[in-house]
């Protein structure tokens, strides 16, 4: 890695350490798709490393490699995968720091949001290695009488799972967990902005005790050629994709050609509503993690805020102030609570978003945090009386802004929640239950944080309704979504 002396200096690791050539059947090794692929630190702009590129004949050797492994491991004792994962998660916990640092050196995130996001990427393999050794089928008379209804979950297959960058660690944690608990194996492909997360993590695994090829690691700068060769193996059964509405729109497209079994968890545009009688301090916490979390970087992200109007002034003040005081700077500087975006793309984005939003008579009330730097850095940002039409209201953000409405009635606020093409999450504040309740039950959103502003858990089936996506993941729902359910008919 071509790591500055001044940041190596902040890092507890040496970050030539981390593997930057693919991962195929055990082995390291090169990649044959042309130049190798530069990685960014976002706080900079500088490259930090490059990874190897794979070429779609490299992706469809790794998917021999996941077909060579599926029978030993399908047929591995599930006390046996347990433990594996089990390994997997303490290996993770133990490196936690430097799992941390590496995902804010390639991502940009804060530091505490990165230990946050280690944190969470291994509950996944503690809790699949718990839900590996109760995948039960159940056995029933047939209401005729004539036979037994004998039902089991049996592995899918290899398993193409594609992960975006907002998440390094737990975006592929939350796959390959449920999916080695199952019996599966599978072929990652991260996203080319934050490879070296992934890479690090395929190390672990094999540390863990995962046989060669059960989990295989490509890195590719041509991902739609890549991807569309492992979907058109006849030997890859599943997909399992992270990432925009549009991207997955195109993969169902052509997993639809093989008739592949699909979990697409897709964007979101989730309401954040705060009620009049909502107690105020707990809504604004809410708030900042809702909003905040990853800088603003994550398909859960509050997107747009619905604010009665009896409580809107006190809100927004309070909000302001909020975002006022966080420390903007580079994610591995312990003190920052804010850091970069991912790329340039994303803060000219943004920023014409905002700039739209304010033709269209909407106002700024906050557009600071306290310092900043030379990378892909976007100001925490309030913005009120924001036009209904805007792109700011009807497209995803993911950054550190927030816009502000307000509404009169309970029945207003439903109907905007759910004026959207995505059901992702919502946030719903209020002290009255019967009321918060209510509202949850009408707005069309696979979740809700009701009071919460953090909803994400291994436990709990994520995923949302309309456009925002196809499947659970986490829960016992997750490795369902890697198995066949076989139905025997048998009398005795």
């Amino acid at each position: 890695m071509s790591v500055d002396a001044q940041i190596r200096a902040q890092l507890s690791f040496d970050p030539d350490s981390v593997p930057t050539e693919l991962f195929v059947g055990g082995k390291w090794q090169p990649g044959n798709g042309g130049d190798s692929i530069d990685v960014f630190d976002p706080a900079s702009g500088q490259v930090i490393s490059q990874v190897a590129n794979a070429s779609p004949d490299d992706a469809l050797s790794a998917v021999a490699a996941a077909h060579e492994a599926l029978p030993g491991w399908a047929a591995t004792a599930p006390r046996q995968r347990s433990e594996i994962l089990r390994r997997c998660f303490e290996l993770m916990i133990e490196r936690k720091q430097m799992l941390a640092e590496l995902i804010s050196l390639e991502n940009g995130k804060a530091l505490d949001d990165a230990q946050g996001e280690v944190a969470y990427a291994a509950e996944f393999f503690r809790w699949f290695s718990e839900e590996a050794v109760r995948l039960n089928g159940d056995v029933s008379v047939a209401p005729s009488g004539t036979n037994r209804i004998l039902v089991q979950h049996q592995p899918i297959g290899v398993a193409v799972l594609v992960t975006p960058w907002n998440f390094p660690a737990a975006m592929a944690t939350r796959k390959i967990a449920p999916a080695l608990a199952a019996g599966c194996t599978c072929v990652l492909k991260p996203a080319t902005e934050t490879p070296l997360t992934a890479l690090a993590l395929a190390e672990i695994y094999k540390e863990a005790g995962v046989p060669d090829g059960v989990v295989n690691v490509i890195t590719t700068a041509k991902a739609g050629a890549t991807v569309s060769a492992m979907l058109h193996d006849p030997r890859v059964r599943k997909l399992s994709f992270t990432g925009s509405t549009e991207v997955g729109r195109r993969l169902l497209r052509e997993a639809s050609d093989t008739i592949i079994s699909c979990s697409m968890e897709l964007g979101g545009n989730a309401p954040f509503i705060v009620f009049d009688d909502a107690d105020l301090q707990s809504a604004l916490d809410g708030a900042m993690v809702a909003k905040m979390r990853n800088g603003g970087e994550a398909c859960t992200a509050a997107n747009r805020f619905y604010v009665q109007e009896g409580i809107a002034e006190a809100f927004s003040a309070g909000l302001v102030k909020r975002m006022q005081d966080l420390k903007v700077g580079p994610g591995y500087d312990p003190s920052t609570q804010c850091g970069p975006l991912i790329n340039k793309d994303a803060v000219d984005r943004i920023s014409s978003w905002i700039d739209e939003a304010v033709e269209g008579g909407a106002k700024i009330l906050a557009s600071g945090g306290i310092g900043g730097g030379e990378g892909f850095f976007q100001p925490p940002t309030v913005i009120s009386n924001v036009p209904a039409d805007a792109k700011l209201m009807h497209e995803e953000i993911f950054g550190p802004v927030a816009p502000i409405s307000t509404f009169k009635t309970e029945d207003e606020a439903i109907a905007l929640a759910n004026d959207t093409e995505y059901g992702l999450i919502a946030y719903v504040f209020t002290s009255d239950l019967a009321r918060g309740l209510r509202v949850s039950e009408k707005i069309d959103s696979g979740m809700v944080g009701l009071n919460r502003g953090l909803a994400s858990d291994p436990a709990a089936p994520f995923g949302g309704t309309k456009q925002s996506g196809l499947g659970r993941e986490g829960a016992h729902h997750g490795i369902l979504e890697f198995c066949e359910t076989k139905y025997i008919a048998v009398d005795w």
